[in-house]
């Protein structure tokens, strides 16, 4: 296989750096087979500039089986859209039904192929059965979607001579794509695309809340086109009961669209195959909110889509700022103000935009600094705040404003000390408050609907262990849990289902790691719409701060600078906004491109609202 690179010559064919064992006895005629040695990987493809695309070459003439194996798994990890040319490496009746497409299981390392492959029967002798193993670390299905995996990969690939030309070709393999880690990073990007909050989910102002849904694309093969056909698609299987799209059912790109970019005006006009009669102006909106949110994660500077319908009417179109208001999105929602708990017990607040540590008391009974308080929570409107009392104990809500009081304990904890009590509450964006108490007794998650009803229990059927920490998305649809079993804690996702009409109190189902190296979660927060930061540690390791997914991959990107001793982290789903954290220095903020920087050496309690 050969790199060609755009815009460039053609380079000589390039190989792994080792063969296999078998490979080796292969390349020289498949005189013996070994039926003994140690594995050895195919190695993966060297890491390329992102504006480079890797193609592969077709197979050599007379190539033998092994090359054939090694060229064929070096194809799986080029840029070619179709994989056109790994198929030259199958029969003609293999590459008419592999189908790539179905899934990528990505391993430690490149696949490698056991020594000792078994040659054909008398009756075929020119076949040849190898397996492929390898250390999984996850799969990328169908719908696009990732999913941390373990244990051994282990698939067999068949030989055999092409009867008419006599050239070894490929005729049996498992569908789908393998190849190493450091392959899959460069080839995949990590894209959100949205939805809706189903059912009666809704913003402050009554707009649809816009939900993330994590995939991967080969991020060198028409990225912004492959994006559009995964939004014109159903969502993921795991988020799909609890989101809706406005796309009709059976919405597609018109036939032969590929290529999609913006004009140099950042405009992008996706043409559907919708007539006129079936779209209504504001589901026009919503479809187009749901592509300008997506595909800003490929072109920042997008500014605005149009819709055209068949025939090339146009449909609708959308700018960014009337995508703001169209739906509410955590991501474009800059908190106004960065809350903390002062020296003076008092609830204070500091615009995020300042560039100096100065803060001012809220005003309302929190700023008066005559209650002790162990967190607090701001309200995504800013209008009401949560508290839990100095001792874990108990919850209580009031709001930002001159003259208001603290209310009646909305829930309680009866845990032995304060560290098996309450957690830090959080609001989402319908503004209903969420809060689990960590009693060993009596573990639970609680929901206060609008800040202000009766707390209700909310049931998690698959709870693998104790609570010890919860924090709600700004959806209000998905929420992550630190889990404690036998001494250790995993960080975990959940999905929200609400009975609308029913009366009924949510639940949390379909659990799933988010950090699977992960066995201590100290602290943690949302810091974007399918992301968190986290403090932990892998088994045997240091206390660290990074990023994990949602979905459980790792994300690339520099982590946040070491900071010793922290407690608590906050962050918003806006990016912009400056990370801060309780450590052992106090209230310590973390500007983009900076260092940590002291705000108040004896506060405690940092939130965003949230």
């Amino acid at each position: 296989m050969g790199a060609d690179r755009e815009g460039g010559a053609r380079h000589k064919p390039w190989r792994a750096a080792a063969y296999t064992a078998l490979g080796a006895v292969l390349l020289a005629g498949c005189a013996s087979m070994p039926d003994s040695g140690d594995l050895r990987d195919v190695e993966s493809t060297p890491r390329q500039d992102t504006g480079v695309r890797v193609f592969a070459m077709p197979p050599a003439e007379d190539a033998p089986p092994g090359e054939i194996m090694q060229g064929f798994l070096e194809a799986l990890t080029s840029d070619d859209p179709a994989y056109d040319t790994a198929r030259k490496y199958l029969s003609n009746d293999a590459a008419r039904t592999w189908r790539p497409e179905s899934s990528t299981t990505v391993l430690a390392n490149g696949p490698s192929i056991e020594p000792g492959c078994h040659l054909g029967s008398r009756e075929a002798p020119g076949s040849i059965t190898c397996v492929l193993t390898g250390t999984r670390v996850a799969t990328v299905d169908d719908e696009q979607a990732y999913e941390p995996a373990a244990g051994t990969y282990r698939k067999k690939v068949h030989l055999s001579r092409d009867g008419k030309s006599g050239q070894w070709r490929i005729d049996e393999l498992p569908d789908g794509v393998v190849m190493g880690k450091s392959d899959f990073q460069r080839n995949y990007t990590s894209v959100d695309k949205y939805y809706f909050a189903s059912g009666t989910s809704a913003g402050p102002a009554g707009e649809p809340v816009a939900v993330a849904d994590p995939v991967f694309v080969r991020s060198k093969v028409d990225a912004m086109t492959q994006m559009v056909r995964s939004v014109l698609g159903e969502p993921s299987t795991w988020l799909r009961p609890v989101v809706r799209s406005s796309f009709p059912t059976g919405t597609t790109l018109q036939k032969g669209v590929s290529g999609l970019a913006p004009d140099d005006q950042n405009r992008l006009t996706v043409p559907l195959n919708l007539k006129e009669s079936r779209v209504s102006a504001s589901k026009c909106t919503e479809m187009a909110t749901q592509l300008l949110f997506t595909l800003r994660n490929l072109a920042p500077t997008l500014e605005s889509v149009e819709l055209q319908g068949t025939g090339g009417h146009r449909l609708c179109d959308l700018t960014e700022a009337r995508a703001e208001s169209a739906a509410w999105h955590g991501s474009f929602k800059r908190p106004e103000y960065l809350y903390y708990v002062d020296g003076r017990h008092r609830l204070v607040r500091m615009p995020t935009e300042s560039t100096g540590t100065g803060s001012v008391q809220v005003p309302g009974a929190l700023g008066e600094g005559d209650k002790t308080l162990q967190s607090v929570a701001v309200s995504r409107d800013e209008r009401s705040v949560a508290a839990v009392d100095d001792y874990g104990a108990s919850l209580r809500v009031t709001s930002l404003a001159l003259d208001s009081s603290l209310g009646d304990a909305l829930v309680t904890s009866k845990g032995p000390t304060s560290a098996d009590r309450l957690t830090t509450p959080s609001w989402d964006a319908r503004g209903d408050l969420w809060v689990a108490d960590r009693d060993p007794q009596a573990t639970a998650l609680y929901v206060v609907e609008h800040g202000t009803t009766r707390a209700r229990k909310v049931t998690v059927p698959d709870l693998p262990g104790r609570i010890k920490d919860a924090r709600v998305a700004a959806d209000g649809v998905r929420i992550a849990l630190v889990v404690e079993k036998a001494g250790k804690q995993s960080l975990m996702i959940g999905r929200i289902e609400r009975e609308e009409g029913t009366g009924e109190a949510p639940s949390v189902v379909g659990l799933r790691s988010a950090a699977p190296d992960l066995e201590q979660v100290s602290a943690m927060t949302w810091a974007g719409d399918s992301r968190l930061l986290v403090v932990g540690q892998e088994q045997g390791g240091v206390q660290q701060m990074r990023y994990v997914q949602i979905d459980g991959a790792t994300l690339d990107g520099p982590a946040p600078g070491a900071l010793p001793g922290v407690k608590a982290i906050a962050a918003s789903e806006d990016d912009r906004v400056p990370l801060v954290a309780y450590s052992d220095d106090g209230i310590v903020r973390l500007p983009t491109g900076a260092q940590w920087q002291k705000v108040d050496k004896d506060g405690t309690a940092p939130v965003y609202p949230g």
